[in-house]
């Protein structure tokens, strides 16, 4: 089987002249060698493709692939992590992870939460911002936290991100506003724990493979998961593997619950935090969850879970076979020009 592995290497966009923050989601070549020789283990042939500019070149000169490990996180717009899906959907090339539509709902946290709230599981209390005049008719109770609605990794998370009063919050989300040029998501302080969960799977096969407490030492930011934080984990937060009952039912009965009601796909992670009661919420969730076999989420809940890395990579390489290896064979090919 020829696989194409698409992705976003850090270091060519740093040389491009973006910033060590623009490009925090983008891999390093360690984590890209580390999925391709996973994928040749088990017999496959790899292609390395790239970035979407890339893939589109090779797509547009007549290159094909049976499979591709799309992992691209994209740079500009809500649907940067849905254009590479999308490129493959119109070329009928099947590909591992998300589609568009669940690329695109999961990038943007406050559609996210409305289509989880719509399935009726918890999430805390929220508003969007996408303008300063809509900063005044934020009716929600305080601390409230506050990010960017379309980053991942941290990025726009800090320690002022937990806010008090109407002027800290005026103040934050002006800041993020004129930072990201994106809307901003308030949402109400969940006080509690706070924990990852490791999904691998598609709809009904879909699975929880364990949670993982994230619990912050006293070197790092305190009560918020900050960018700082998750950059430089060691020696500032402590990673476990949950196993109390009945909490561990509880959240991971919401995380597949999400990952459905999103429509994820074949693997990933979901964020859940607990509220003041001790009642699991959901608050996010990443379909193309970090692959650094040394430092990433879903390799820890592995490890922790003796699932060695190969075998992450092939339940997520056989998700995405389950769906189809071939296109569908009553469609006109594709014309290249």
């Amino acid at each position: 089987m020829r696989v194409g592995l698409t992705y976003d290497l850090r270091d060519e966009y740093l040389a491009a002249g973006y910033s060590e923050v623009d490009t925090a989601e983008f891999d390093q070549p360690e984590t890209i060698d580390a999925i391709a020789d996973a994928l040749q283990r088990q017999g496959m042939v790899v292609d390395r493709i790239g970035n979407a500019r890339q893939l589109s070149g090779r797509l547009v000169t007549g290159d094909r692939w049976d499979l591709v490990f799309n992992f691209c996180e994209g740079l500009h717009g809500f649907g940067r992590e849905a254009l590479v899906p999308a490129l493959l959907d119109a070329w009928l090339i099947p590909y591992v992870f998300s589609d568009p539509l669940a690329c695109a709902i999961t990038l943007h946290k406050g559609v996210a939460k409305h289509v989880v709230r719509g399935h009726g599981l918890a999430t805390p209390d929220f508003a969007v911002i996408e303008t300063p005049g809509d900063i005044a008719k934020i009716g929600l109770r305080y601390p409230l936290f506050v990010k960017p609605v379309a980053e991942g990794t941290g990025k726009g998370v800090s320690a002022a991100s937990r806010v008090e009063s109407p002027a800290a919050l005026k103040a934050v989300c002006r800041a993020l506003l004129d930072q990201y040029r994106q809307p901003v998501l308030v949402e109400e302080f969940l006080p509690g724990r706070e924990f990852t969960v490791g999904v691998l799977g598609t709809g009904a096969a879909a699975e929880a493979i364990g949670t993982m407490e994230v619990q912050l030492g006293p070197r790092g930011d305190q009560g918020i998961y900050t960018f700082d934080n998750k950059e430089h984990w060691e020696g500032r937060v402590n990673y476990s593997l949950l196993a109390e009952e009945p909490l561990l039912q509880e959240i991971e009965t919401l995380a597949i619950g999400a990952w459905r009601a999103l429509g994820c796909r074949d693997g990933g992670r979901l964020d859940i935090r607990l509220d003041a009661h001790g009642i699991a919420n959901f608050i996010e969730a990443n379909p193309l969850a970090g692959l650094h076999p040394g430092h990433s989420d879903l390799p820890f809940i592995c490890k922790f879970k003796g699932i060695p890395y190969d075998e992450l990579i092939r339940r997520i390489v056989a998700s995405a076979l389950s769906r189809s290896t071939q296109p569908p064979t009553d469609k006109p090919g594709v014309p290249c020009q």
